[in-house]
């Protein structure tokens, strides 16, 4: 019954700082989301038909489509988007930093050297055994664990000399990631060296439902875990010092947000690579649509992220047909426009 209570207060305190505005457009968008990913799983190199589907016209080849290969990568797209989208709008109010984004950290640099080494290094030997397909997400998750645990002990738990202090290490963090990758990549062989490129570049291709599930489990756990901070992250604008006025408990906000960023992320880019500019643009067009709380900035950066991802995996597996682009060349040629344009008006303020 406490447990009850607890969640119904929180439920009530969450929405009474919403306005009906944002209510509609968080409607809006996931009415978008669920539009977007009918269209994904319908249209692709082998068509498909929902209806038919529903009315048990479909034949096994088609039903083996839609369960084991569409259905899972619209998922993964769509969770994947959420991750990153939700994840950049609680760092960016963390860091009270409009250019923070989940790279910044150093997380998806971590979890991009760990899957490089198991590709360059690992790939062979790993390979033979039946379980060989969880290694490289495995190895990316571990990645970008060892990059929350240095994060800890560098900045003390968090907590030393503010989170300036954690930007500037991982921006660190991510250089020596960088080198990592680049003598990963001089030192691979030819066929190495294309599955690393089109991992870097990101992709939702196949993805298998043993390895979805757990991912589904953990940006679920982390977005739950997450929402119900958004009343602090509001206060936590006005400084530390006033936050800690106010009520917030700012060391276990910091505890919260990061380890629950760096999970869903580091879930994500498991599956899918690196994929640029979501974590950033999401949360700013999200704001522009509708406010600056983060009772709907969060939920609405998930749902818009989810949105756009799935729509650019769509637009990456028609534009060539039979053939696909990886995601993050899409994501990279919207997201790097909006990019400047936002330090531009960063500049003139």
């Amino acid at each position: 019954m406490e447990l009850i209570r607890k969640i119904s207060f929180q439920t009530s305190q969450f929405f009474s700082f919403i306005s009906k505005n944002q209510i509609y457009l968080m409607s809006l968008l996931l009415i978008s989301m669920i539009f977007f990913s009918l269209l994904a799983i319908t249209f692709g190199s082998y068509g498909l038909s929902i209806v038919d589907f529903i009315l048990g016209k479909t034949s096994d080849i088609q039903n083996t489509v839609l369960t084991e290969i569409r259905l899972p990568r619209v998922i993964l797209s769509g969770l994947a988007g959420a991750s990153l989208g939700i994840s950049g709008a609680a760092l960016q109010g963390l860091f009270r930093n409009p250019l923070a984004d989940p790279g910044l950290i150093g997380v998806s640099a971590g979890a991009a050297l760990g899957a490089t080494l198991m590709i360059v290094l690992g790939g062979d030997i790993f390979s033979q055994y039946s379980l060989g397909v969880f290694f490289i997400p495995l190895a990316a998750i571990a990645g970008s664990s060892l990059v929350i645990l240095m994060l800890y002990f560098m900045t003390k738990g968090f907590g030393y000399e503010g989170v300036t202090y954690m930007l500037l290490v991982g921006i660190a963090i991510n250089a020596i990631a960088g080198v990592g990758i680049g003598i990963l990549t001089y030192i691979s062989s030819d066929s190495e060296l294309r599955s690393l490129t089109f991992w870097t570049m990101g992709s939702f291709g196949g993805v298998t439902w043993p390895l979805l599930v757990p991912v589904i489990l953990i940006i679920a756990l982390a977005i739950i875990i997450m929402i119900p901070y958004s009343r602090q992250l509001d206060l936590l604008q006005l400084g530390e010092p006033e936050a800690f006025r106010l009520g917030v408990d700012v060391q276990k906000l910091k505890y919260t947000i990061i380890l629950t960023c760096a999970a869903s992320v580091g879930a994500s880019v498991a599956l899918s690579g690196m994929i640029g500019f979501v974590g950033l643009i999401v949360p700013h067009l999200t704001r522009l649509l509708g406010g600056v709380n983060h009772n709907y900035v969060l939920p609405g950066s998930a749902l818009m992220g989810a949105a756009l991802m799935i729509i650019a995996d769509l637009i990456a597996r028609i534009i060539i047909q039979p053939a696909e682009l990886p995601i993050g060349l899409i994501t990279s040629a919207i997201g790097s426009p909006f990019f400047l344009w936002l330090i531009f008006k960063i500049k003139k303020l």
